[in-house]
């Protein structure tokens, strides 16, 4: 699939999620339910995510320049704390409303919620289905993202059914506070994986192990050290390190690539030593 196709798709996705996040925000209104407010905060996440990751996608895209020397991929990652933060702030919010609704109940309409709830899966539905077949990775993080307000909204369904037969008006804060802790354990993981990267951690789909026993087993090395590993956006990974060796150098160094794509890393820069030659690391260790 095309550059332009996984853009048209993330598009159509992103009208969509704003479009009916205005339809929430007005029927969470007129049906005085927490629960769809709190959603519809989500949604108004969701959206301005996907607006921000056009427009730094597009900045991630641009080539190392002399302000940038490893390239402008790390602007992607602007887009999840942003994000974050806006989610932080209006779940704490709703939460703020639920537990006051928890100990003073308001009846809430159960008919327009179940209206708005069938609404929810089927333009959440057509919006995941718009990004369903992508390829890219991006495409799929928005699917599943999509699909778990398709399932969000399949329980302020049943809940506004079970309402629809008996009068329990504190299940839409109950539902809002489980959305919303929901959304703050996503935060979270968001937060945590952005800061990893942010503060050069090893990647977590490296097996930093079995990467230094491939190094160590390629012919005429003799040891490695001061390697170091770390990701810029979490797909493009640069690693340096130092070798001991005894000849064949470029012989060495293409080997070395080799292994490192296999790891998905794209950058690597090796500095080459003799046996006695005299390293400031190597002594350190």
């Amino acid at each position: 699939m095309s550059k332009e196709n996984s853009t048209k798709n993330i598009r159509t996705a992103f009208f969509l999620n704003l479009a009916f996040a205005f339809v929430e925000l007005i029927g969470g209104i007129i049906t005085n339910s927490v629960a769809i407010l709190s959603d519809a905060v989500h949604d108004f996440g969701d959206s301005i995510s996907l607006a921000i990751a056009w427009a730094l996608q597009k900045k991630s895209n641009k080539a190392k320049d002399d302000k940038y020397s490893y390239g402008y991929k790390r602007f992607s990652l602007l887009s999840s704390v942003i994000l974050s933060a806006i989610l932080l702030v209006g779940s704490i919010l709703i939460l703020v409303e639920a537990i006051g609704r928890i100990f003073s109940p308001q009846e809430v309409n159960a008919q327009g919620m179940l209206w708005l709830a069938i609404l929810g899966i089927i333009v959440n539905g057509l919006a995941a289905l718009s990004v369903k077949r992508g390829k890219t990775l991006n495409e799929r993080a928005v699917f599943l993202h999509i699909m778990e307000d398709v399932l969000g909204w399949i329980g302020v369904l049943v809940i506004s059914i079970v309402m629809l037969f008996t009068s329990l008006p504190i299940l839409d804060p109950l539902l809002s506070i489980g959305i919303t802790f929901w959304v703050l354990y996503n935060v979270y993981k968001n937060l945590r994986d952005t800061f990893k990267i942010l503060l050069q951690a090893i990647p977590e789909d490296l097996n930093i192990e079995e990467l230094t026993q491939k190094l160590n087993q390629v012919d005429n090395v003799i040891s490695i050290h001061d390697l170091h590993v770390w990701t810029q956006d979490g797909l493009s990974h640069v690693m340096t390190l130092h070798i001991v060796a005894e000849k064949n150098y470029e012989t060495i160094k293409l080997k070395v690539r080799e292994i490192a794509k296999t790891f998905n890393i794209d950058h690597v820069t090796i500095e080459l030593e003799g046996e006695d030659s005299t390293c400031v690391e190597k002594l350190n260790l």
